[in-house]
């Protein structure tokens, strides 16, 4: 196991792209962290320059307290999980795990036993002598992992293993997978464009943007915490809303609804404190917002129904807000009308409400997050 830590790491290409800006953080030794972002934000660049597969503009990257950046891949004590599973197709499950070791002049009889060892922690034991053609994709994921924990390396570096897999087996895959890294207590990084992924995998979770890091912290945190707009908009299914307001003392007003900010937000956002005629962006989550004949919230406005899906525990509300809506910075994002977009909420499936309507809806504005306009930060 390894530590691992990246000090101002920059990554610039030949044709003057700046792919990875000064990134810094520490992985703790045994801790499982993913990179999550949307496509081309520099994560499987960053994984790839800590496998050594990418040369490192400048910066120090060290594992386990040694510099490594000019040492060998093969030299830096890693194991990587690739999207492909890049199995032998003509060889064996065996085979294929035993691989990395027979390369390594390993003795045939250690070979063994960290083979059966390995297929045993996987449930492959059955399938040792089967080929990668004759397996499910799953079995295949686990062969793949089975090849990295045989080297009993000092760190695992996944890029996007689940992303072959069909929604329900990656539901399964990457609970077994955090399952094992915490069994094996091996320090590993993970990269996925998935935020549920990387929220239900990680000890702490990286979220990156334009080759810039955005936040490092644990998926509560960054839930419940988020630094900026983009971290708030990008962690969450559904994502949070956004709109532009204005708050006056303790009213804000949200287009043309307006209602009391609770005393509780801004003891915990005194940077809100003493606000007139302040604009802000208000974010605000859809398990937030709730039919207000149902359930009562502290605040409450009203809002037009434009969709209902129905969904048995839930019914998934999209409502017409007037106020405008802020984009979240995704690049990925689909584009976005500037005023009026839907509003997505998390309905009890009590609600009665039908398309058409124009709903009383209720606000927990205990939970309302607050971003500065131009800089898009938070406001504590």
């Amino acid at each position: 196991m390894a530590e691992i830590t990246l000090n101002n790491i920059n990554k610039v290409y030949g044709d003057s792209f700046h792919a990875i800006h000064d990134l810094s953080f520490t992985i703790k030794d045994g801790e499982f962290m993913v990179f999550v972002g949307p496509s081309g934000c520099g994560k499987s660049t960053a994984l790839r320059m800590v496998a050594g597969l990418e040369n490192i503009t400048s910066g120090e990257l060290t594992i386990g307290g040694r510099v490594v950046n000019t040492v060998d891949p093969k030299d830096r004590d890693i194991a990587m999980v690739f999207q492909s599973y890049a199995l032998y197709p003509h060889k064996t499950v065996r085979e294929n795990i035993a691989f990395p070791l027979q390369m390594a002049g390993m003795d045939k009889a250690e070979i063994k036993k960290r083979v059966e060892d390995a297929a045993a922690i996987l449930e492959l034991t059955s399938n040792l002598d089967r080929k990668p053609g004759n397996l499910s994709g799953g079995q295949r994921q686990r062969v793949a992992m089975g090849r990295a924990i045989v080297r009993q390396p000092a760190a695992f570096l996944m890029d996007e293993p689940l992303s072959n897999l069909d929604a329900k087996l990656r539901v399964q895959m990457r609970a077994e997978i955090a399952s094992l890294q915490r069994r094996l207590g091996v320090t590993t990084i993970y990269v996925t464009h998935d935020q549920v992924e990387a929220m239900t995998m990680g000890d702490r979770v990286a979220v990156m943007k334009a080759g810039v890091l955005q936040q490092v912290d644990t998926p509560q945190n960054l839930y419940s915490r988020p630094d900026n707009v983009f971290v708030a908009a990008f962690i969450g299914s559904p994502s949070m809303n956004l709109y532009e307001a204005v708050l006056d003392g303790t009213v804000l007003s949200l287009g043309s609804n307006r209602f009391e900010v609770p005393d509780t937000v801004f003891q915990t956002r005194p940077g809100l404190t003493g606000s007139a005629h302040r604009k802000v962006i208000v974010g605000i989550r859809p398990e937030h917002l709730n039919d207000a004949t149902v359930r009562p919230a502290s605040a409450e406005i009203s809002a037009a129904v434009t969709l209902v899906e129905a969904l048995g525990s839930e019914s998934m509300v999209h409502l017409k807000i007037d106020a405008p809506w802020v984009d979240s910075g995704d690049p990925d994002a689909e584009p976005e009308i500037s005023t009026g977009k839907a509003a997505v909420a998390r309905f009890s499936p009590k609600s009665t409400v039908r398309a058409g309507d124009i709903a009383r809806v209720s606000i927990e504005a205990e939970e309302l997050h607050f971003f500065d306009p131009d800089s898009r930060a938070s406001i504590w």
